[in-house]
């Protein structure tokens, strides 16, 4: 089947990141292929992953939204809340007179009350809640008339679903405050007892909890707040399934999932386990395995430095910056306007939660200057052309554009 074309507005295609893409794709069109492309200026080389920025999900968001911007100028358009986790294109769609009716945390800013059915209500590629869905419809407003939900997080519903139905309850690996964690915690609160786990730390604290290494106070302690009412660890993960936030490391998923069926054939035995734990591996989003897959090939590279190009509060952005600092100093940049100078950056660091300014940023013996260079699922592909020309403008002697991307260019034309 041949993948959907979407429209994405000219002003995020990339004149140099497009072009290497489309090269791969013709070189590489089983996907099989991990090993950076080299894109090299002479005195700096880019090392470039096979897989990163706008997914699938993504391009069917932008390009519902800013179809219904174009067929719809004369009536008021709301978001529901960020379309996706990139400021330049919410701040896009805002200067086209958009409004947001929730902040990223849930924060009410204008009451769907006050709306009626004229209005046109975009749901973004998050989802929403069921919650959030009647209240749409109590104002006479179609909430999957402009539904950007992606399929994929969908899809991880539909799972929820059908083992719901089989009287599952739902582990949730996820940060329980995100969007789509809010959005899969209410989808899957109407079929199964739910609980979020953050992280393999947290899925350790339950898991002897389950098996009663842990005193059962712990888990109102820990997961009280994120679990649906009632919750009971020692009944409801009698038959459970791990589904996730699909933008969370696909690995630590795993872990996850590893750690809380070790504690389930602990209490039941191994012969019994796939009566108490379901297989739920199939709901791993694709994008986010293939751009992970890629940025950990990218951190076996002898690269001196990386930039991870991306919204501050994207969740898969963050997780790229992760793999990768482990390997190298690795700065996360929301666009080209955080490179100050070849000695100042600023950057945000998920771990403090704050902007850092770092000084001498670029390393001075190299020759090369190796800098691999990716972004996340929701960063168009134009922001990263611009943080690597602002990157070369920092260097003398650089070849130039056209002749560093005319093989890419060329094979594209002999295809």
């Amino acid at each position: 089947m041949a993948r959907k074309e979407f429209n994405i507005p000219d002003m995020y295609k990339s004149p140099i990141i497009r072009k290497v893409k489309e090269a791969t794709k013709i070189t590489d069109p089983m996907k099989k292929e991990l090993d950076p492309t080299v894109l090299d200026f002479g005195p700096v080389q880019f090392l470039i992953p096979r897989f990163f920025g706008f997914c699938y999900g993504v391009e069917n968001a932008i390009d519902i939204a800013y179809r219904a911007v174009d067929e719809h100028p004369d009536k008021n358009i709301y978001l529901l809340s960020e379309m996706i986790h990139n400021p330049t294109v919410n701040e896009n769609l805002l200067s086209k007179g958009l409004k947001f009716l929730f902040d990223t945390d849930g924060t009410e800013r204008i009451p769907i009350s006050s709306l009626n059915s004229d209005d046109i209500v975009i749901v973004p590629a998050f989802g929403t809640t069921l919650e959030i869905q009647a209240q749409l419809k109590e104002v006479g407003i179609d909430p999957y008339e402009f539904n950007t939900t992606c399929p994929f997080v969908e899809k991880v519903w539909k799972r929820g679903k059908q083992l719901g139905k089989k009287e599952y309850s739902l582990v949730v690996h996820g940060k329980h405050q995100h969007e789509e964690t809010r959005a899969t915690f209410s989808h899957s609160a109407e079929h199964s007892a739910v609980v979020v786990v953050l992280n393999p730390e947290e899925a350790s604290i339950l898991a002897e909890i389950m098996t009663g290494d842990r005193p059962d106070s712990d888990f109102e302690k820990y997961f009280g707040h994120k679990s649906t009412p009632g919750f009971d660890p020692h009944k409801d993960l009698q038959r459970f399934g791990v589904i996730n936030q699909t933008t969370m490391l696909a690995t630590e998923t795993q872990e996850v999932m590893d750690i809380l069926k070790e504690a389930a054939v602990k209490i039941h035995g191994e012969t019994d386990i796939l009566n108490h734990f379901a297989d739920t591996s199939d709901t791993l989003c694709y994008a986010t395995n293939e751009n992970q897959s890629a940025t950990l090939a990218l951190a076996e590279t002898d690269a001196d430095i990386a930039l991870v190009v991306g919204g501050y509060n994207s969740s898969n952005t963050m997780h790229l910056v992760e793999i990768l600092e482990h390997s190298f100093s690795t700065y996360h940049v929301r666009d080209a306007s955080e490179l100050k100078s070849e000695t100042e950056i600023h950057h945000f660091d998920q771990w403090k939660k704050e902007i850092l300014e770092t000084k001498d940023w670029l390393p001075s013996d190299k020759n090369p200057l190796k800098v691999a260079i990716t972004s996340g699922a929701s960063c168009p592909d134009i922001l990263v052309d611009e943080v690597m020309l602002k990157v070369l403008n920092y260097f003398e002697g650089t070849r130039d554009v056209d002749e560093v991307i005319a093989p890419y260019e060329n094979l594209k034309i002999e295809s």
